[in-house]
């Protein structure tokens, strides 16, 4: 199994830090975002990643390489213009293979057990859900009998981490796109299935969030 970390976004909530530094590579307890990550799919086993990069994207090859120091081969993807995030696994599909893979958000940070996520998941993907942030109190989708729907229960928030069969990916537009609007095509299909994660995740969108983090 494969997995695709994203990583191309400006992060304009997180300026002026990422004025000269891209998001991912932001540090948590002296570990940048993405280095949690990798470090995570390790430990799932995992030991083939895609990155998409774009602004300051030189940085994060610089920072990592080929992922020889983490045990894992990395390929880069990469955007110019940035391809938000269902363009950005559109364009990255000849790196991933023809299997299902793990796609996370490269700004968030969490323990969930990525060794966790289903192999191939029962429709066309799956969805890691947790309770509704602060910046996003209206949630996302429900979760019922374990398919994900855009009403019939209380709503959660999209954790940044799924599984998805590249058929998901079949008809979609070409160009800048987001993921959801796959997730809403699949929902309608009962393709689409979910768990909810009651564990640590943060969304780290600002400055202060960060410091908080690190405090």
């Amino acid at each position: 199994m494969r997995a695709m970390i994203l990583a191309a976004g400006r992060g304009k909530r997180m300026q002026p830090l990422t004025d000269s530094l891209p998001k991912p590579l932001l540090t948590v307890k002296g570990r940048s975002l993405i280095a949690h990550h990798l470090k995570s799919l390790v430990r799932a086993g995992i030991t083939e990643v895609v990155i998409n990069v774009g602004h300051l994207g030189h940085k994060i090859e610089e920072a990592l390489g080929n992922g020889a120091q983490y045990e894992l081969a990395i390929q880069y993807s990469y955007e110019d213009p940035i391809l938000e995030t269902g363009g950005g696994v559109y364009k990255a599909l000849p790196l991933l293979g023809p299997d299902p893979f793990i796609v996370i958000s490269g700004d968030v940070l969490t323990d969930y057990p990525l060794e966790k996520c289903p192999k191939n998941p029962r429709g066309l993907g799956h969805l890691v859900m947790v309770d509704n942030p602060p910046y996003h109190p209206l949630g996302d989708f429900a979760l019922v009998d374990g398919w994900l729907q855009e009403s019939g229960g209380p709503l959660l928030n999209f954790a940044g981490i799924g599984v998805y069969h590249p058929e998901m990916f079949t008809e979609c537009p070409r160009g800048a796109f987001p993921l959801s609007l796959l997730f809403k095509r699949a929902i309608r299909d009962w393709m689409l299935s979910g768990e909810y994660y009651q564990g640590l995740w943060h969304n780290i969108g600002t400055p202060e969030q960060l410091a908080e983090l690190n405090a």
